[in-house]
């Protein structure tokens, strides 16, 4: 028996590591965006979450930040969740480095249709993202998952563990809570639960070494924050290769 599960554990190890003489790509972060599409979010909140990806991945101050860190790219992927059978991986492994790289990437992310509209599966979603960082082809000075989303989780696998098997991965997790500040009756437990969502987010969402809670209460302003929040993940990064 132990034979077999010694054979079987060398098997995988050979799968997962890189093919022999091509070592990993390096990049400064490996980042997973997973944006929630549930039913709470409407379609014109949609556009606008894919207008203001579309600002901060093309915005001068992110292109900037990857230009300065010590691999001067990053790798980014894009994963939507509703409820739990509803988690797609919408574009796979992009590397960014410089602006034509950043419009192609916006040019699909913003092509790509809605994948759902269910529930929210919060956690379901960070195992997509954990399970994508484990199969990346990069070298990355910092693993990142992005949850962006307007409401508590709801469905799918237990948040805390979800989150918890990530940080214990050495993945950081940040989140940006979309508030809606006149929720219907039938959605305010789930988009304004006690304390807030911010609050939510940073108690059973977010973690890791610099993880951080942006709040934004108009989907207008999700550009500003995700550019805000890119810079600040990339300079992470390169604070962290430089063994500060």
């Amino acid at each position: 028996m132990y034979k077999c599960m010694f054979a079987a554990l060398f098997a995988l190890e050979f799968l997962l590591a890189p093919a022999p003489g091509r070592a990993a790509e390096p990049v400064d972060v490996a980042l997973v965006l997973v944006d929630d599409v549930s039913r709470s979010i409407d379609d014109s909140e949609f556009a606008l979450q894919k207008q203001g990806y579309a600002e901060a991945f093309t915005d001068a101050r992110v292109l900037a930040a990857i230009h300065a860190g010590p691999a001067h790219r990053i790798a980014v992927s894009y994963v939507e969740f509703a409820d739990e059978d509803q988690v797609r991986t919408m574009l796979d492994w992009t590397v960014i480095s410089d602006a034509a790289s950043a419009q192609a990437f916006v040019a699909r992310l913003v092509a790509a249709p809605r994948s759902a509209q269910g529930r929210t599966a919060i956690g379901s979603g960070i195992d997509r993202a954990v399970q994508m960082l484990a199969e990346s082809p990069f070298q990355a000075n910092r693993s990142v998952i992005d949850v962006c989303g307007d409401g508590t989780s709801n469905d799918g696998r237990d948040i805390l563990v979800a989150r918890d098997a990530a940080l214990a991965a050495g993945i950081t997790i940040n989140g940006l809570a979309i508030i809606n500040d006149h929720p219907v009756s039938q959605l305010y437990a789930h988009v304004a639960p006690p304390g807030g969502l911010a609050k939510y987010y940073r108690d059973h969402v977010t973690g890791g070494p610099g993880s951080f809670v942006a709040e934004v209460h108009d989907f207008h302003a999700f550009g500003r924050a995700m550019v805000r929040k890119l810079v600040s993940e990339i300079a992470s990064a390169g604070a962290s290769a430089a063994g500060l």
